[in-house]
């Protein structure tokens, strides 16, 4: 009598597939031209120097996802592009705290292992490494069969990053009378997808077949990186905030100190065509402002003597403008007059 052979392959897990992909990931991140800082992918752990010149280095780390965005990409069928967004939700938290990005992990967890989806994902999480100025490391791609249904994934990323003692941004160096600035965001980001898919669901929209939400849904979010440092390097900026979930009123209140207050003038936002849309199928201005950044991809707190100094180190389409100012107030987030959406 036969007895059935249990193999890991015939439960749903191919090593192969995971090992032809960890040497992708391996050849893809080698590419870089200059000397390679890292060379451990495939390895039980990456080892790193501390970066030179730095009298008093501090570490910092976030970890973050792109959310339900993953189910849009799902749709079209595209994936190159969430793995942008994956690097960008790390790294620009890293830049709140005035830490330069030094090194990237993710964390993939898939029904199957699909090698052209995942070398998709993996060449956006490249691409927004390279944006960075930083390192992809090494990782984990876990096959779970069983746990997600055909098709389906998750991803997850974690930066580290690093900063001189005496750079780091904090409450302390927020005053009264200083200004905030709007950094405009590329759209939606990687936040508020459930809002949006629940309204794709009700109003029966096929974004295959409408190139505005085909193009905006898929966009992916800003980097803001280069910029922010080279503001954190010439002392420029007292302050900032990572505009995601939550809003901008959530998230500017978590970096703003006791009796301080966050005055934002909402008429001042300069907000972008997919936040209309949305707007036009009846969501309420406080359901936008707490689920979107509603075109406010991050926000800057300086002196009002440094607003010139600060405008040239951005481009045209992400420069910063006024929406703001400190003020002596015990709520540490006053929104004033009405967001337009013309």
């Amino acid at each position: 009598m036969n007895k059935k052979k249990f193999t890991y392959k015939k439960s749903g897990v191919n090593i192969n597939a995971a090992d032809n992909f960890v040497n992708f990931i391996s050849n893809v991140s080698s590419k870089k031209k200059g000397k390679k800082k890292f060379s451990n992918i495939g390895g039980f752990g990456s080892i790193t120097s501390i970066p030179q010149g730095i009298n008093q280095p501090k570490i910092v780390a976030c970890t973050d996802g792109v959310g339900t965005k993953i189910e849009i990409a799902n749709i079209l069928n595209k994936y190159d592009t969430i793995g942008i967004d994956l690097v960008a939700m790390s790294v620009n938290d890293l830049i709140v705290q005035g830490a330069k990005p030094l090194l990237f992990l993710d964390y993939i967890s898939i029904n199957q292992i699909n090698l052209n989806k995942l070398k998709s994902i993996i060449k956006g999480i490249i691409k927004g490494c390279k944006i960075s100025d930083c390192e992809l490391v090494g990782g984990e791609t876990a096959e779970m069969p069983g746990t997600y249904t055909k098709g389906k994934f998750d991803i997850a990323g974690f930066a580290v990053g690093i900063v001189d003692q005496k750079k780091i941004l904090n409450k302390k160096k927020i005053k009264k009378n200083d200004i905030i600035l709007a950094i405009p965001s590329s759209g939606l980001h990687s936040n508020g997808y459930s809002l949006v898919r629940h309204l794709l669901k009700k109003k029966k929209i096929n974004i295959k077949k409408n190139s505005f939400l085909k193009n905006e849904l898929i966009k992916p979010t800003k980097i803001y990186v280069n910029e922010v440092l080279k503001l954190v390097n010439k002392n420029l900026i007292n302050g900032c905030a990572n505009i995601t979930g939550g809003g901008l009123a959530d998230n500017i209140k978590r970096v703003i100190p006791n009796n301080l207050c966050a005055e934002i003038n909402l008429s001042n936002i300069k907000t972008l065509e997919i936040f209309k849309w949305l707007k036009k199928n009846n969501i309420k201005d406080n359901e936008m402002l707490k689920t979107f950044n509603c075109g406010v991809g991050f926000c800057l707190i300086i002196n009002p003597k440094n607003f010139k100094k600060v405008l040239k180190y951005f481009s045209k389409d992400f420069k910063p403008y006024k929406i703001g100012k400190i003020t002596n107030k015990k709520n540490k987030v006053q929104l004033n007059e009405k967001i337009s959406w013309l």
